[in-house]
């Protein structure tokens, strides 16, 4: 797994939190780094939540499988501080 990219993704999010989970420059950003490291769980995690945020839950819950993860009953914005916590004890 490549850590820094890791470090960049939760950056990635942190931006997108601060901003609202909206769409735009940061979601790409972090959506980028997640198409780019494909079929490792904890990017395939961060691609789910990029989808949730899109509003396609549908292809969220595609990601939130490969990731061996399930959708948090809550929104976007309570979901993303366990996952930081998660992800940032990989680092």
């Amino acid at each position: 797994m490549d850590k820094p990219d890791l470090a960049r993704l939760i950056e990635a999010f942190d931006r997108l939190a601060t901003s609202g989970f909206t769409m735009g420059a940061e979601w790409e950003a972090a959506h980028n780094i997640c198409q780019a490291h494909e079929g490792e769980p904890p990017f395939d995690w961060g691609h789910a939540l990029c989808h949730r945020i899109e509003g396609d839950d549908w292809n969220a819950d595609y990601w939130y499988r490969r990731a061996g993860k399930r959708r948090s009953a809550g929104g976007v914005a309570e979901e993303w501080p366990a996952m930081r916590a998660e992800l940032e004890a990989l680092l």
